[in-house]
């Protein structure tokens, strides 16, 4: 690990106990900042009135003004996703009603984008709307750093994260691209806090219990935290092409807050590669220092199965050549196998490529916000 990665694991690595409410709500206050929450979801109705009753009790009250706006932006569920966000206090918005001049796709970072549309927080939380357990340090970890911290402008959470099964819910699978929304969070946080190499180096740097490794792992061992993807893919792509990154504990964790600011300057890849595109676009428009993260605890949601991950980890490969190479064209398309009764039987998926641009470029969103 670089030294200076060491030294930002010192500087910009905390735990949600660093800043107690009493400290974000005076500087809230003291620099007039609004924030706004943004729920993601697609056929998540078991878990995100839970999600949203929490954060309008525990947030928006009268006593604790924390959080200005909660938005659940329905990414087309078929289930009681809308109804039950609305009845929980939630402000539901359909991914197909906001910006229709561009047709919506499938995938979490396109809900992502279009949800700066219809915010107006100066600063956006986004939390993935299949955590189970839910609690409001989530959001507090990660939007503090941005309330008392002026030169922070990004800020990732970072857990432990136990694999309770591989079992992992159809609806909306494949349609949950990025890290987060996925019937399994797999998509969402897949890194592990146990993690060898950045985990380990931020134990030595002081981080808290989210980052102490092998914390939390389940009946597998090492393999208990569940986070496949940023072992086998996200992980060495960070250590290898951008080594400013490893001392991120969750790179592709779904739970992340940042200053409008920079979020409409950024693109967004509409799939699997949303977060690990948004860290590295990031790091390379305000610098590491910028960025930072947060131990909130354990994080408990779903677990995508194996294919699943598959294709996202396809996808996150394509975001990070996108980004080594932009022109350089790769086949967007990744084959699996199905065992049929005539063998084995390849099943070719498309990879996510497609990227909405900043958010800025966008006339619908200048005129709103009259953005110079």
């Amino acid at each position: 690990m670089l030294e200076e990665v060491e030294r930002w694991l010192g500087r910009r690595s905390w735990s949600v106990a660093d800043r107690p409410i009493d400290r974000l709500l005076a500087a809230k206050r003291a620099h007039g900042t609004t924030v706004s929450v943004v729920l993601p979801a697609l056929n998540e109705e078991a878990t995100v009135g839970d999600i949203v009753a929490v954060i309008r009790r525990d947030l928006m009250s009268e006593a604790v003004p924390l959080v200005d706006e909660l938005v659940v932006l329905d990414s087309g569920s078929t289930d009681r996703t809308a109804e039950v966000a609305a009845k929980a206090g939630a402000r539901v918005v359909a991914r197909d009603e906001v910006l229709p001049r561009i047709p919506a796709v499938p995938g979490k970072g396109e809900v992502l984008w279009r949800s700066l549309l219809v915010t107006d927080g100066d600063v956006v939380c986004f939390v993935d709307s299949d955590l189970r357990e839910f609690d409001a340090d989530f959001v507090t970890g990660i939007v503090g750093p941005l309330l008392t911290e002026p030169d922070v402008q990004f800020v990732k959470a970072m857990y432990d994260r136990p694999f309770t099964g591989a079992g992992a819910g159809a609806a909306g699978g494949a349609e949950r691209g990025g890290a987060g929304t996925g019937p399994g969070g797999a998509a969402g946080a897949e890194g592990a806090a146990g993690a060898a190499g950045a985990a380990g180096a931020a134990g030595a740097a002081g981080i808290g219990a989210g980052g102490a490794a092998g914390a939390g792992a389940g009946a597998d061992g090492g393999a208990g935290q569940g986070g496949r993807v940023t072992e086998l893919v996200a992980r060495p792509l960070l250590n290898l092409h951008w080594p400013l990154l490893a001392g991120f504990v969750q790179p592709l964790g779904g739970e992340y807050a940042a200053r409008r600011s920079l979020l409409e300057r950024l693109p967004f890849p509409v799939g699997y590669g949303v977060e690990l595109g948004l860290l590295v676009d990031a790091l390379h428009l305000v610098g590491l220092d910028a960025l930072a993260q947060v131990d909130v605890g354990v994080r408990l949601h779903r677990h995508q199965d194996e294919r699943a991950l598959g294709r996202m980890a396809a996808a996150i490969y394509r975001t990070a050549q996108l980004r080594l190479s932009r022109g350089h064209l790769v086949r967007p398309r990744l084959t699996q196998f199905d065992r049929t009764e005539a063998g084995f039987t390849p099943r070719t998926h498309p990879v996510d490529t497609e990227e909405r641009p900043p958010m800025r470029e966008v006339a619908e969103y200048v005129r709103s916000r009259r953005v110079a």
